[in-house]
């Protein structure tokens, strides 16, 4: 069976940092597009970054470039995002994603992922 466990959720200030790991069980990062993405109530879900375990080329939503940064460990078959100087408007669950590469995405995952990760709450406070 696979299994991607997303941790390191929880609740931070505004202009905190958190980081997020997902580790992946039942296959193999590198064989699949992966990435982050989050989702508030309500509000359709935003894919946030993607990275191509190849190469380390990464891709980033406008929202958070500059501030989040995604990066994965082969060995351990594990992929994380840093959050740095994260607001309010971050907050939301976020889900990590391995999916098949598909022809015109590249290294990431669509929006309808074959696999997807438990999801964590990251909150943060104003």
């Amino acid at each position: 069976d696979v299994q991607l466990q997303a941790s390191g959720g929880g609740l931070v200030q505004a202009g905190g940092s958190l980081r997020l790991s997902c580790a992946a069980s039942g296959l193999t990062f590198a064989n699949y597009a992966i990435g982050w993405f989050r989702q508030v109530p309500g509000k359709e879900r935003e894919r946030v970054s993607c990275i191509s375990v190849s190469d380390g080329s990464t891709d980033y939503a406008d929202s958070v470039k500059g501030r989040f940064t995604i990066s994965s460990d082969n060995a351990k078959n594990t992929m994380y995002l840093q959050m740095n100087s994260l607001k309010p408007e971050d907050t939301a669950v976020y889900y990590c994603a391995a999916d098949y590469f598909y022809r015109g995405l590249g290294y990431c995952p669509s929006n309808l992922p074959k696999y997807w990760g438990q999801g964590t709450q990251v909150t943060v406070s104003s």
